[in-house]
């Protein structure tokens, strides 16, 4: 009897996995459905949070700057405070990137925003005891500047945890869609208007856009730290943490590192070194994405350029006040819109390659433009047409990343790219400001334009399509 009762209890068993198996969509529906619901509410709270934080970074982009430009004519002391918002991508991006890889990542846009409220109410309380000076205004912008290291590297790295693969180029391109309106479109626009409103009620909007965003990150849902491998698993040397489906590989757990539980505050430095290290290789040994970093450098040199003089160029040469020079700036957001609802039909239609190779041109035209003319119309459209490339270029070199990169290792790998190329931006805006004072605006935009020239020959021939298509 006992046989028998195996024998139907085996049977019960085949027929019952038999009809599991027949019916694919009774389990697993149901466990994508449940995980479909967290990961599509945490993309919208990404989006939200996106597009709040960066409209108030447009208007500190914008009001800062001509804040300086009151208070001095020197072109050298304008851009200083424009390199502040920049500089900490130079000083802090490598540490940064470790630490996206090792803490919550929704916690550290918490610190992000909270370092954001505290250095605009630290100027706020300067203009109420009597006003801002030019260092309490490069003080802000350096707090600003660490603040959006943090947030841009964390935000970066959630990217792949809450979007599976296949979603992720629309994913990108509205999230980068986003970014430009608010920041490039929106933002200077606003501030325009805020800062010819006063520069208190400028600086209390900002600070209250902050805590919004703070509070729309209580929506999100699910652990953000990122998922460790073992080492010699297939995320641990370099191949995309995904299955074939695109789902998140299942991580191993690795072995103790000093950095993990315990005391954090007593882990070796050499640990840390060496994650920074294994970033560093990991972008540098991949031919493609070093490249893509190079050029970039390059591309965003110019951007600071572009950004540090323009104020002063707005205001003194062209006699443009300042919601007039938001319009100017608002030609960026409205060009990077333009590249974000476009960017997968001109993937279509020329190729992923050419439509990074847009950046390149539409970079040059915002450089080339200012030297040869001051008109109003010309200088927005240089503006309207690297706006457009700019946003092309991120959606496209944000997939190809996150194609490469292992999940557990984007904040590292972030932190090191954007080293190489958001890094970039104070330096150009330094040096603009110094050429700018030698030998005149005219010469210091067309010796950037120069520089961007130079970078074509080296994409045409690394950044091929049969690279492109190798990259996913």
């Amino acid at each position: 009897m006992s046989v028998d009762a195996a024998t139907t209890s085996g049977a019960a068993a085949t027929v019952s996995a038999s009809a599991t198996a027949a019916r694919p969509g009774a389990t697993r529906a149901g466990e994508a459905a449940g995980a479909a619901r967290p990961r599509s509410r945490n993309t919208a709270v990404l989006l939200v949070f996106t597009a709040i934080t960066n409209l108030a970074d447009g208007v500190t982009k914008i009001a800062l700057p001509l804040m300086a430009a009151h208070l001095t004519t020197s072109p050298a002391h304008v851009s200083l405070v424009s390199l502040t918002l920049t500089a900490p991508w130079l000083l802090v991006a490598l540490h940064v990137g470790v630490l996206v890889d090792r803490a919550d990542r929704r916690r550290l846009l918490w610190l992000a925003d909270g370092m954001r409220m505290l250095a605009v109410g630290g100027l706020l309380l300067a203009l109420a005891a009597g006003g801002i000076t030019l260092w309490g205004l490069a003080l802000a912008g350096l707090v600003l500047g660490v603040a959006e290291v943090i947030a841009l590297t964390s935000a970066a790295a959630l990217i792949p945890a809450v979007v599976p693969r296949p979603a992720r180029e629309r994913a990108n391109a509205l999230i980068t869609g986003t970014e430009t309106v608010a920041n490039e479109f929106c933002g200077p626009f606003v501030g325009g208007l805020l800062v010819a409103a006063g520069t208190g009620v400028a600086l209390g909007a900002t600070w209250v856009t902050y805590l919004a965003a703070s509070l729309v990150l209580l929506l999100l849902t699910g652990r953000f730290r990122a998922a460790r491998s073992a080492p010699g698993t297939a995320a641990h040397a370099g191949a995309p943490a995904t299955t074939a489906t695109g789902a998140p590989a299942t991580a191993t757990a690795a072995p103790a590192d000093p950095l993990d539980g315990g005391d954090r505050s007593k882990a070796p430095a050499a640990a840390v070194h060496a994650q920074i290290a294994e970033g560093l290789r990991h972008l540098w040994g991949q031919r493609l994405l070093r490249t893509m970093a190079l050029i970039l450098t390059v591309l965003c040199a110019s951007w600071g350029a572009w950004l540090a003089l323009m104020p002063l160029v707005a205001t003194r040469t062209m006699g443009l006040s300042a919601d007039e020079y938001g319009i100017v700036l608002s030609a960026l957001g409205v060009g990077g819109l333009a590249g974000a609802t476009t960017a997968t039909w001109v993937n279509r239609l020329l190729g992923r390659r050419w439509a990074m190779f847009a950046d390149l041109l539409g970079t040059l035209a915002m450089m080339a433009v200012p030297a040869l003319t001051t008109q109003l119309w010309a200088v927005a459209l240089s503006a309207f047409v690297g706006g457009m490339g700019g946003t092309l270029w991120t959606v496209n070199a944000r997939l190809i990343a996150q194609n490469l990169v292992p999940e557990a290792m984007m904040g590292r790998y972030s932190g090191v790219a954007r080293l190489l190329s958001w890094g970039a931006l104070p330096v150009g805006a330094g040096l603009m400001g110094v050429l700018a004072e030698w030998c005149g605006v005219r010469w210091a935009f067309l010796v950037f334009a120069a520089t961007v020239v130079a970078t074509v020959p080296v994409f045409l021939r690394v950044v091929t399509s049969d690279a492109l298509r190798a990259a996913e």
